[in-house]
């Protein structure tokens, strides 16, 4: 997998890797998910009580989610970035008012707080990286760069 080639595309795979994780986590150990967003973990279950299914649901679309954004950062896919930008303050909102409306305890914030806090990183590196002078395209010779106008940098400028 290739390393993020902007600003923008780091905030983006450091949300992947953590939604990747956080889903596997859901899926392998879903008590220790549930205790970690403040959610109680009884011993038994009552019957209609379909908390795991519903966990086992978010788990996977958090992993394929954390897939999704690693993709879009390996072919640096400025659109999904911007997109993604407006989503995650929508989410931010979401789970805000659930804490607020007494639906999610008080620890789920965390999660809102990330959203938000995400979306916003990724909102300001794409526009530092949208202000950066674009560099020269570079191919590489042997064991020296070679920039794609024809011009060849000096012998042991790119060491």
């Amino acid at each position: 997998m290739r390393l993020p080639r902007s600003s923008a595309g780091w905030t983006i795979a450091v949300f992947g890797v953590l939604a990747l994780l956080m889903g596997a986590l859901g899926l392998l150990w879903p008590e220790a998910q549930l205790r970690m967003l403040g959610f109680e973990v009884p011993q038994s279950r009552a019957a209609g009580d379909y908390t795991g299914t519903f966990l086992t649901a978010s788990s996977m679309a958090s992993f394929n989610m954390g897939v999704y954004y690693l993709l879009a950062t390996a072919t640096e896919w400025r659109p999904f970035y911007r997109f993604t930008v407006f989503f995650r303050l929508v989410t931010f909102t979401v789970f805000t008012i659930a804490v607020l409306a007494d639906v999610a305890p008080g620890r789920f914030f965390t999660v809102a707080l990330w959203e938000g806090l995400g979306a916003v990183a990724t909102a300001v590196a794409l526009r530092w990286d949208a202000r950066r002078p674009p560099a020269p395209p570079t191919t590489t010779h042997g064991d020296r760069s070679v920039i794609v106008d024809g011009v060849v940098p000096p012998a042991g400028a790119d060491r």
